[in-house]
């Protein structure tokens, strides 16, 4: 409760500001003014929080294996026999096993 009531007290304070400026001033101006306001006001009472970089989560070796196992499938529905049924279980397999060591950074090769 304590750095929300600092807070809002830094907002009022930086709107009073705001509003002793010129009444020319373009609705636009004012609004990025309050905007960076309130920005400033939650970094100096609660900290700048900054989200953490992730990995891109597809590269061309998971690429090759999406393109795979949709081929694999539409054999699958094409022609529902076994050996179909066997390739796409294969195919899923490997795919998953691949899309598993990519998650946690562990490469199978």
């Amino acid at each position: 409760m304590k750095v929300r009531q600092e807070c809002l007290i830094n907002i009022s304070n930086r709107s009073e500001d705001l509003d002793n400026s010129n009444d020319s001033e373009d609705i636009n101006r004012a609004s990025k003014k309050t905007k960076e306001n309130i920005k400033t006001s939650a970094k100096e009472s609660r900290g700048l929080y900054e989200l953490k970089q992730h990995k891109p989560l597809r590269d061309e070796e998971c690429l090759d294996f999406f393109y795979q196992r949709r081929q694999a499938k539409m054999q699958w529905l094409q022609d529902p026999s076994q050996s179909n049924i066997d390739n796409l279980n294969n195919v899923r397999h490997e795919a998953s096993r691949n899309f598993r060591g990519k998650k946690g950074g562990i490469s199978e090769n």
